[in-house]
């Protein structure tokens, strides 16, 4: 079992920068796959970005590419998520991920999600 935790959302403006956090925690979470997805009104979730249990590969979407980085940290148990630049196409509410595969086409465990709002 692993349990993930986000933190970080908020309300900013476009051009901003917001960085998304997830504890995870768990017997076993430094073996899986990380990784963000978000959900906009109306909307199914979306892949955002992922890293390898290693943190040595990362894979993004199109539309964050350039934007975004993600990471994480196995000694804290954390993965994080650096967004820049963002634009109000950007709101949604993101969902930390947790996959057995580093390409996340198939989630084991979900988080709570953490809102993000940007305005125009």
């Amino acid at each position: 079992q692993v349990q993930l935790v986000e933190s970080g959302g908020g309300l900013v403006q476009a051009g901003g920068s917001l960085r998304l956090s997830c504890a995870a925690s768990g017997r076993t979470f430094s073996s899986f796959a990380l990784g963000w997805f978000r959900q906009a009104p109306g909307k199914e979730r979306e892949f955002v970005a992922a890293v390898s249990w290693s943190g040595t590969s990362t894979y993004y979407a199109d539309s964050v590419k350039g934007r975004s980085t993600i990471s994480r940290d196995n000694a804290k148990g954390t993965v994080y998520l650096q967004m820049n630049s963002l634009k109000p196409g950007d709101t949604a509410v993101y969902y930390c991920a947790a996959s057995q595969g580093a390409t996340m086409s198939l989630v084991d465990y979900w988080g709570q999600g953490t809102r993000v709002t940007v305005s125009s």
